[in-house]
């Protein structure tokens, strides 16, 4: 069931996720060639509980962390570790979540470590760029199915692949509500959207088509044949006014 939210709802999602995208630009700006990904999650941890947030991953299912971490062929789920060190040309995808006066807010980012290669640059871009034309198809009427093929469609288009594997979702009072939002399939299927669904939208795009794996520590998933993978998030409610993207900085 897609639990809707009142405007009153989304005004306090509002506000945690722009306290959250303050928190995620702080941690990217101490993204550097030499900075361990802990120091990263110490640094994120520290923030969102000095707003009076708490973090949402940390002890989620046992998840270890405030950030997740993924370096190059790491896909989404990565662990901060002291051991983990970016390194120039380095690509790293940064998840985070918090709770905040009964609401959770997501979002995820990659940015480049140093400079990268065009091939990084331009999966970034691709990325980016679907997340952007996913949230311009939450509108009134439209079908849930007409975000994923938005994502999926143009994906292909450019000739990367979308992770099956792992989807979006509703958020709110849970971190992972109703309904989940796959980055492909056909459009017209689905809930038709109204006013007060609250999305996470997140597509997960690779370089290769094979499946994911999952690695020993039973969190991190990585591309079948280490080629790059790039993840954007943000959290987004329908107003009577249209969309809204709730994980940007006010």
């Amino acid at each position: 069931m897609i639990i809707l939210k009142t405007p009153a709802e989304i005004a306090i999602m509002r506000k945690n996720g722009a306290l959250l995208a303050s928190v995620l630009d702080a941690v990217c700006a101490k993204v550097a060639p030499g900075t361990s990904t802990a120091t990263l999650d110490r640094l994120a941890e520290d923030l969102i509980k000095q707003a009076g947030a708490q973090p949402a991953f940390k002890g989620y299912s046992g998840y270890p962390a405030t950030l997740c971490t993924s370096i190059n062929e790491e896909i989404v789920h990565g662990i901060p570790a002291e051991e983990h060190i970016l390194n120039d040309g380095d690509i790293i995808s940064l998840d985070i979540g918090l709770v905040k006066n009964g609401f959770y807010s997501d979002m995820a980012t990659t940015v480049p470590v140093g400079e990268i290669s065009p091939a990084a640059e331009r999966l970034l871009s691709v990325t980016r760029e679907s997340l952007w034309r996913g949230i311009k198809q939450v509108k009134i009427g439209n079908r849930l199915s007409d975000i994923s093929h938005t994502i999926g469609s143009y994906v292909e288009s450019e000739g990367f692949f979308v992770v099956k594997e792992y989807v979006g979702h509703g958020v709110g009072r849970s971190l992972h509500e109703d309904p989940q939002i796959p980055n492909y399939g056909p459009p017209g299927h689905g809930p038709r959207l109204q006013v007060g669904m609250v999305f996470a939208i997140e597509p997960m795009v690779k370089t290769d088509p094979d499946p994911t794996r999952v690695l020993d520590d039973g969190w991190t998933v990585v591309t079948a044949r280490g080629g790059l993978a790039a993840h954007f998030e943000h959290t987004v409610a329908l107003t009577e006014t249209g969309v809204d993207v709730l994980t940007i900085r006010r």
